[in-house]
């Protein structure tokens, strides 16, 4: 099994408001996540960074996440103290009001494969030389789709595209969707949008489809991303299953 992960400001962003990790425990679980964060006075890198340290040290405290439904509850439970200690923050230091951040994490046992999600970084599978997408945008685009309201063309280049319906720090009380995966898959790819934003699935999994290493295959999307615009901040966590090009 192999996995890494890769951040980057992008080619617009004067720093980079995205934190990511991947994490092992002592009983070879895998957590992996990605947090994009926003808010002015650097809120957004620190609303991220919370979020990303509260889940890795309270996963890093257990020795396993145990079952599927104790491990659902974990996540639920550590993504609402992530919450609240952005919401916290912002309450102490009202430079801070408005920020922070979306949230999209997988944990991987030997028996089970969870994602979870807030916000509108993205969640994937690779599984027979494609990318599935896992988790589901909390955009107002992406409602106005699921309502009918809008069109899957009409919302690639909506104006308001990038407003957020669920964020964490920005109420009391967050909800995550949780997503239990049953089938075998070859990999897990987590990223933010500054990546999505760029790249189809399909030139994603190109590159993912090379015979490279993981850490070559990510500087590859990175640049891909930059010479595309790179509008963002770029992070990506990825897991190859197989240990080898799939």
């Amino acid at each position: 099994m192999e996995y890494c992960y890769l951040t980057d400001p992008g080619k617009i962003r004067d720093h980079n408001e995205d934190s990511v990790t991947i994490v092992k425990n002592v009983n070879n679980e895998i957590l992996m996540a990605v947090a994009d964060g926003m808010g002015g006075h650097r809120g957004g890198e620190i609303a991220s960074s919370i979020a990303i340290n509260v889940v890795t040290k309270r996963f890093s405290q257990k020795d396993t996440v145990g079952t599927k439904e104790e491990t659902i509850e974990f996540l639920q439970t550590v993504v609402s103290e992530a919450n609240m200690e952005i919401y916290k923050y912002t309450k102490e230091h009202p430079e801070s009001d408005g920020m922070g951040t979306t949230i999209v994490l997988a944990v991987l046992t030997k028996d089970f494969l969870l994602f979870g999600n807030i916000g509108d970084s993205s969640g994937f599978v690779i599984k027979n030389n494609k990318l599935h997408k896992i988790t589901m945008d909390h955009t107002l685009v992406n409602l106005l789709v699921r309502s009918g309201e809008l069109s899957l063309e009409e919302a690639k280049n909506h104006p308001r595209k990038n407003v957020l319906m669920r964020a964490l720090g920005a109420v009391v009380d967050v909800e995550m969707d949780i997503f239990d995966i049953t089938d075998e898959v070859d990999g897990i790819l987590l990223c933010s949008d500054g990546l999505t934003n760029m790249l189809t699935e399909e030139q994603i999994m190109k590159v993912l489809a090379e015979d490279h290493t993981g850490e070559e295959k990510l500087e590859k999307l990175i640049i891909k991303s930059n010479n595309r615009g790179g509008t963002d901040n770029i992070s990506i966590a990825y897991l190859n299953k197989g240990g080898k090009a799939q």
